[in-house]
């Protein structure tokens, strides 16, 4: 039997293996999966000094014609493989057997891969924090699909397929909700009929909650400052959007609620509406009910508004042609921002820290601009030199004498998974 000896110290983890012969040490491999409807997602990072040491993305898996996996491994650059790729189990089949290829892979032997971290939609409230995946958490994953049905049955794809095929290493779901399940009940509760919370779970949970968790901290530790003295008010902007008001380190209130639909204007997404409309558009326009969520959810948003698209670089461009609708889905969407801005920085008695990360945060410093102008009653001010020079990398983009700092933060929800994965799968090895 192998013992292993797992030493922590500030946010690196190293692993040493013991046995009778030899004392030595050997690197920590973390495997991420991000398991969707058609595709699949990955990163293996070496837990030394959590650097990702291969990466990709296996797309349209049970979709007829071709399936798609770019990877890069090891230095590599990105190779593409178009094959038939029927289901999320041939789909890691295909990850596992380049992770060992002779040329590109990075592992001699899957033992090497210490475990591995789901990124799963959905902990209802019954996890507050990452577990080890059993059979029985499986099956409680499995009640949650309704309340995430386009996420979750391939979620529990992704655990099946790994299960299966390694059998032997620790796997740990890690829930986009955890972060979120300190609200307090006034922040949480929508103001329908109590009964429904309490026999159906209908409640607010917020989502991205192991974005904004990585964002937190790694604010405090750039600042130098106790998370526990900060009030921070996150902002995770991308195709999905939304934000978290976090105060000493406790998520009080997020956009996102029962679904992903709520808050923000988002890509495709309409964010908050008057829920009303539903029943307008079933008796005007003859919709149905799954009609209309596929409307609020894939037609909505900056797609919906501008008619032209869901990417914010293409709303930019259209915008500098003078086309009217394209400028108007750009300020609903900073409009509605701005909005949240003022209501966390109530909710937490005034704000000491700003981020901004996701696709859009990390990399339009036009958005950073309009969300963060006029804010002065705040304590904001803004450097606008280093808000342009602010994508892409940590950045402080707030003037010297600013009340409030403002960050550029590049996000990293595969570094969290893949923390709290060794973190768990070391206690599950000890008890073994």
């Amino acid at each position: 039997m192998r013992r292993f000896l797992v030493i922590i110290y500030k946010n690196y983890v190293s692993v040493s293996e013991h046995n009778s012969r030899r004392k030595d040490w050997i690197i920590v491999d973390v495997l991420v999966i991000n398991s969707g409807s058609s595709s699949l997602k990955y990163k293996l990072f070496n837990m030394e000094n959590e650097t990702v040491l291969a990466s990709g993305l296996v797309e349209r898996i049970g979709v007829n014609g071709t399936g798609n996996y770019v990877f890069a491994h090891n230095g590599h650059e990105k190779r593409n493989l178009e094959r038939p790729i029927e289901n999320h189990r041939e789909a890691l089949k295909l990850v596992l057997d380049t992770l060992l290829d002779p040329t590109y892979g990075v592992v001699k032997d899957l033992s090497e891969i210490y475990a591995v971290g789901h990124r799963v939609l959905h902990g209802k409230e019954v996890y507050d924090d990452s577990v080890v995946i059993t059979d029985e958490v499986v099956t409680t994953l499995e009640g949650f699909i309704e309340l995430g049905p386009l996420h979750m049955p391939a979620n529990i794809m992704g655990i099946k397929a790994c299960s299966e095929l390694m059998p032997n290493v620790v796997q740990v779901a890690a829930f986009d909700t955890a972060f979120h399940q300190t609200l307090p009940e006034k922040a949480f509760l929508y103001a329908v009929p109590y009964e429904l919370y309490k026999e159906h779970g209908i409640r607010k949970y917020g989502f991205h909650g192991t974005s904004h968790r990585y964002l937190v901290h790694q604010a405090a530790e750039i600042l130098g400052q106790p998370l526990e003295d900060l009030r921070i008010i996150t902002m995770h902007l991308g195709n999905g959007c939304s934000m978290a008001a976090v105060k000493g380190g406790v998520c009080i209130d997020t956009t996102m609620g029962l679904t992903p639909l709520e808050g923000l204007v988002m890509g495709t997404r309409s964010g908050d509406v008057d829920p009303a409309i539903t029943r307008f558009l079933a008796e005007k326009l003859n919709m149905s009910i799954l009609d209309i969520d596929r409307m609020l959810n894939k037609e909505s948003g900056l797609l919906g508004i501008s008619g032209i698209s869901s990417d914010m670089r293409d709303i930019h461009a259209a915008i500098r042609e003078g086309n009217e609708r394209a400028r108007l889905a750009y300020e609903v969407f900073v409009y509605r921002i701005r909005k949240y801005v003022g209501s966390y920085a109530v909710a937490l008695g005034g704000v000491d820290v700003m981020i901004f990360a996701g696709g859009i945060g990390e990399n339009d410093h036009q958005v950073r601009y309009d969300v963060l102008k006029d804010m002065e009653l705040l304590g904001v001010e803004i450097d606008e030199a280093k808000n342009q020079k602010g994508n892409r990398a940590e950045n402080i983009i707030s003037t010297d004498t600013s009340k409030v700092k403002v960050m550029v933060i590049p996000t990293d929800e595969e570094l969290v998974i893949a923390r709290d994965a060794l973190r768990l799968a070391k206690a599950e090895y000890a008890v073994k």
